[in-house]
């Protein structure tokens, strides 16, 4: 389910010349689109979280490939923007927060033993990244052949492919049901409400830390997707090289969310987050630094590649160790929710920048100062289980 609705998401960015010229839009109608694609999937990330956490998981992921695929089809239909705004942007943003990594985590989470949690976390974002190298060249090879119409007829048929994976995910739930039938102490958590849900949060200094570094994680990573293939045009390289630092990206992203995923299993989980953001922070450095040539780009992309989205399975195992399963898609949806907004001040605030100075150089020194403050205050954050935790046998 993760490998479809991810590698499609991924893949967006190649409709936006056919769309365009079809359609008689421009450019920035396109992307409003995809922005208001991310900043739905941020906002309805806690609430479809909050509801798989207490109808499960089933039900919202199936729901959500069928939206998935009905937001598909509104842009199909489009005339306009509107209906590009509404279909590509609103449907398929809440589609992704039912399909995407926190649900599919949460899922994930509950149908594992707390040995063998980590690791599966990672396998599960691995596979996340691995759908770009299915969807982008379907996309890419039918646009060329038979135009983006007949591309977007090939994402039906992912979303066909979503339904019955989705169905599958949700088995997590029965897991966790029976668990608590044969008297497995969970956690104290089934019957509380939202509001007790999210004050427990609240006062739980250890997670408002890690919410914020994500919020950094978020910032960090948008601007070099947003703003690195503009970046390598000033340095006079190929607009081909942004593409190539953005596959060699994906391809250790999978690496790297394995790897991170084991490690978690094995080291403190708020060491390795730490450690991350502030391994990045460095790497910026050295590459803005240097000339920016071919072989710094893919060496950087590589490196910002295995770093990249290994954070989500850290994030969401330590949201297991301190609160318990019952509510973890709602506690990691409102991570998520912090992550994008950084991803959304990230994009915006490093186009300010760029607007008002003509070069990226006090945007990326911010980048680094904020991911190596947020890495240092995450690596000395508070990971212990809540006193309601405490005292449950893991499972």
């Amino acid at each position: 389910m993760l490998t479809m609705s991810m590698g499609m998401r991924q893949s967006f960015g190649l409709f936006v010349n056919p769309v365009t010229q079809d359609l008689g839009i421009t450019v920035a109608d396109f992307t409003l689109a995809i922005a208001l694609q991310n900043l739905t999937w941020g906002l309805s990330q806690p609430l479809i979280g909050a509801i798989a956490d207490r109808l499960g998981c089933r039900m919202m992921t199936i729901l959500g490939s069928f939206l998935y695929a009905a937001g598909l089809g509104v842009t199909m239909v489009a005339t306009g923007p509107i209906a590009l705004w509404i279909g590509l942007g609103v449907m398929v943003g809440l589609a992704l927060a039912c399909t995407g990594l926190s649900l599919a985590l949460a899922a994930s989470a509950r149908a594992v033993s707390s040995l063998k949690r980590s690791v599966t976390l990672g396998t599960i974002s691995a596979f996340g990244s691995i759908g770009t190298f299915i969807a982008a060249p379907l996309a890419q090879g039918m646009i060329n052949s038979d135009g983006w119409l007949f591309a977007m007829v090939g994402f039906l048929g992912l979303c066909a492919v979503m339904i019955p994976a989705a169905f599958f995910t949700g088995a997590g739930d029965q897991v966790f049901k029976d668990k608590i039938g044969d008297g497995q102490n969970i956690d104290a958590s089934v019957n509380m409400s939202l509001r007790e849900v999210l004050l427990e949060a609240w006062e739980h200094k250890g997670y408002v830390t890690m919410a914020v570094a994500y919020f950094v994680c978020g910032l960090q990573l948008i601007f070099i997707t947003a703003h690195l293939p503009v970046y390598l045009e000033l340095c006079g390289q190929s607009p081909a090289l942004g593409a190539q630092a953005l596959a060699v990206i994906g391809g250790f992203n999978a690496v790297g969310c394995y790897v991170l995923g084991w490690l978690g299993g094995k080291f403190p989980k708020q060491i390795l987050l730490g450690g991350v953001y502030i391994l990045r922070s460095s790497f910026i450095v050295v590459y803005f630094l240097l000339p920016a040539t071919p072989i710094t780009t893919l060496i950087f992309a590589a490196v910002m590649g295995f770093l990249w989205l290994g954070v989500a399975p850290l994030v969401t195992g330590l949201v297991s160790q301190i609160f318990g399963l019952k509510n973890m898609a709602t506690l990691t949806g409102i991570a998520f929710l912090c992550h994008q907004t950084g991803s959304f001040i990230g994009a915006w605030g490093a186009g300010l920048l760029f607007d008002a100075m003509g070069n990226y150089d006090l945007a990326w020194q911010i980048g680094v100062l904020v991911g190596i403050t947020a890495g240092l205050f995450q690596v000395f954050m508070n990971d212990e289980p809540t006193p309601r935790i405490g005292g449950a046998v893991k499972v």
